[in-house]
């Protein structure tokens, strides 16, 4: 195999300020979720955040996960579109230089942004313009490179435009046809409740390795609780997973349920959290480990990025109690 994994997200350039909760009212957005803005919107917003920007890169969901699984010595590729402007190519060269292999379609437009509110109580609200992400066509994603890799990652984040979703069904029958395992990220709450049905279908469908944290599975499944929302979901795919902050993870295969503790740390920013805990497993499954023990490596690389600010690490090493 060429590669671990074969990444599918939104090409975004990750900004991120440090704001009070007044904020977020005056924006009149719920904290902790995340919302599709317009052009006008994003010209706002940028009003809004001048000299509070705190941090930024080239990000979205998906290419954090890609990023992680390379840090942790896996091979990723990555498909997305970017504009042809600056921050298209900046993103280009930032996957590049991560490891990544950049599978990027150029379009119309500007390059996405994804505005990330951090709020004193260490909450994340986004707000995402989409841009040329958005445009992402069937016929543009690498087929050869998704027929020699391990995994297909999709994130729930794809499914908010007609020519994404035709894109992600593309993808998800050949990996099926191609004999490429596939996991899928409910991504957010928000996500899970615009697209239940579809998601139910995917998840009946097409897809290995169900990936959400509770109050996202709980959407999904309609049970109140993590363990029975990961025992209905498993109906559906060969593993369920359930992420549940500081009381750690659930992985259910069929009748058996890991229960995955959390690393202590000092939380910083739980930006990436989940990204980085998807990049853990996935890196995990495709290099031999255990389903436990893939659950243990998800669980430290979550832990790590959680301790400092952005969604990214720089370098993980893992220490021999992970594996």
């Amino acid at each position: 195999m060429t590669f671990d994994v074969f990444g599918m997200c939104n090409a975004l350039v990750d900004l991120q300020a440090k704001v009070e909760d007044e904020l977020i009212d005056a924006l009149g957005l719920q904290k902790g979720g995340m919302f599709l803005i317009d052009e006008e919107q994003r010209r706002r917003l940028m009003q809004y955040l001048a000299g509070q920007v705190v941090h930024s890169e080239a990000g979205g969901s998906g290419a954090n996960t890609m990023i992680g699984v390379a840090l942790l010595g896996g091979s990723a590729c990555y498909t997305s579109k970017v504009a042809d402007d600056e921050h298209g190519a900046i993103y280009r060269r930032s996957l590049s230089e991560k490891g990544v292999k950049p599978n990027l379609a150029v379009g119309e437009g500007s390059t996405g942004v994804s505005f990330i509110l951090l709020t004193p109580d260490a909450q994340r609200t986004m707000c995402t313009y989409l841009g040329a992400s958005q445009q992402l066509r069937p016929d543009e994603v690498n087929i050869d490179d998704l027929r020699q890799s391990r995994y297909l990652y999709i994130t729930g984040y794809m499914w908010d435009t007609e020519s994404q979703k035709q894109s992600v069904l593309h993808a998800m029958s050949e990996a099926n046809r191609a004999g490429v395992r596939v996991a899928f990220s409910l991504s957010d709450t928000f996500c899970v409740r615009r697209h239940r049905a579809d998601f139910q279908r995917l998840l009946e469908q097409h897809v290995d390795v169900l990936i959400g944290n509770e109050a996202e599975v709980q959407e999904l499944s309609g049970a109140d609780n993590p363990y029975d929302a990961s025992r209905l979901l498993a109906d559906y795919c060969d593993i369920a997973v359930v992420t549940m902050d500081s009381r750690g993870a659930l992985i259910r295969q069929k009748q058996t349920v890991y229960h995955i503790p959390a690393f202590r740390v000092q939380a910083v920013d739980a930006t990436g959290a989940g990204d980085m805990f998807a990049a853990g497993l996935l890196y995990g499954l495709c290099h031999g480990q255990s389903l436990e023990a893939s659950g243990r490596i998800a669980a430290y690389c979550a832990a790590q990025v959680v301790a400092k600010m952005g969604a990214r690490l720089d370098s993980i090493t893992l220490p021999a109690n992970v594996l």
